[in-house]
């Protein structure tokens, strides 16, 4: 298992995989381990963080290896049908899966995606339109969503 490091707009994200793919994204709040050069099989996952972040890129291509449930994986694949500034309900994703019923072990599955950003569990939210649950932060999913959103405040005039 490779780690590396990456400083963002919204803190430290750490980076894991091997030649699996990418097992994890997560945000850190502890101080950047000293990284002095980025494992080449995380330098395309970096790169692609980096695009994202000065947005020029809203996809991403990259070989992701989640490890979790058959039903969490289910989900997590579901999250990635979810486009670039868009968001989606838990409930939509229950439906999305087949079953109404599933909602809160849907909305579970996705409170514990590896992945953050990539599996982009942060465009899903409240039937009632409300940021709900954020593993990396209530305060990072809607700096997220609205680094996501096509209308900019403050562009009207």
């Amino acid at each position: 298992m490779m780690i590396t490091c990456l400083e963002t707009p919204l803190g430290t994200l750490q980076i894991s995989g091997d030649i699996q793919g990418i097992s994890e994204v997560k945000f850190t709040d502890k101080p950047m381990m000293s990284v002095d050069e980025t494992p080449q099989l995380l330098e395309e996952a970096v790169q692609q963080l980096k695009e994202y972040f000065s947005k020029s890129r809203t996809q991403f291509s990259l070989k992701l290896n989640p490890q979790g449930t058959e039903f969490q994986k289910k989900v997590w694949n579901t999250l990635q049908t979810v486009d670039f500034g868009k968001t989606r309900t838990y409930q939509q994703i229950a439906n999305t899966l087949g079953d109404p019923k599933v909602i809160r072990a849907a909305a579970s599955a996705n409170g514990r995606n590896p992945i953050a950003i990539i599996i982009p569990c942060h465009r899903i939210i409240g039937s009632d339109g409300s940021l709900t649950g954020y593993a990396g932060g209530l305060h990072r999913k809607k700096w997220l969503l609205e680094h996501e959103s096509p209308i900019k405040q403050g562009e009207l005039f």
